[in-house]
């Protein structure tokens, strides 16, 4: 399935996929429904980065959302890519993939056995990829509602504009929902979640998952540091 192409696109062009079949979903109005219930807003599959960015649906997360899609790419990028696509491709250093585990979203996916909410936190299991059962579709994402005294944070490091990140660092603190979550993002595989980023030891989580010492252990530490900073006060 190929909506906005530009994670496909590039792959196809270099014969890194070569799939039998592409299915082009991008006008199908069901993906692109924006709902807003009680405690999150759905966001389908097909809504662009450049939609988000832009404010054309709402961002339940006081800013998070706008923040994170104004950093994707170019804005060539933004205007086709999706939301949904980008979170099925699963690169680990995709922004979607870590912002969506920050904030404890939930991707909606569907298939012949009907729909599941599958935690954002547990959809990426590696290197593209996914929880995804055979034959089911990525339909969108329930984003939540983040109180209004809710602080968040994301930084990320890249080599130049617009190319993926090497390292993500991103936070979510809300003591009225009793969250408190921080998230090493653009690892070698699944982003790593702190459930209790309080007492916050950015060299050991770095560690869980490169060798101390390395430029990888580094850069990863400083990008948690760094966005642990930006917190709001």
């Amino acid at each position: 399935l190929m909506a906005g192409g530009q994670s496909l696109g590039p792959m196809l062009n270099l014969r890194l996929a070569q799939p039998s079949l592409l299915v082009d979903v991008r006008g199908l109005p069901e993906l692109a429904e924006v709902r807003e219930e009680r405690d999150h807003v759905f966001l389908g599959a097909t809504i662009t980065h450049a939609a988000i960015e832009d404010g054309r649906v709402p961002d339940p997360t006081g800013g998070f959302l706008r923040k994170v899609a104004r950093g994707i790419a170019y804005r060539a990028v933004r205007n086709r890519g999706t939301l949904g696509g980008s979170l099925a491709h699963a690169d680990p250093a995709a922004d979607w993939v870590s912002a969506m585990a920050v904030l404890d979203a939930g991707i909606v996916l569907q298939g012949p056995d009907g729909e599941r909410v599958v935690p954002a936190s547990q959809f990426v299991l590696g290197i593209m990829s996914t929880a995804m059962g055979e034959g089911e579709v990525l339909t969108g994402v329930r984003v939540p509602k983040l109180s209004p005294k809710a602080r968040w944070s994301y930084w990320k490091y890249c080599r130049k504009t617009g190319e993926f990140a090497e390292a993500i660092g991103a936070f979510i603190v809300d003591p009225e929902r009793n969250v408190w979550r921080g998230v090493m993002g653009a690892t070698e595989g699944a982003p790593v979640v702190i459930e209790d980023a309080r007492a916050l030891d950015p060299a050991a989580v770095a560690a869980e998952a490169y060798e101390p010492g390395t430029y990888e252990h580094q850069v990863h530490a400083v990008a948690l540091q760094r966005a642990a900073a930006q917190l709001p006060a």
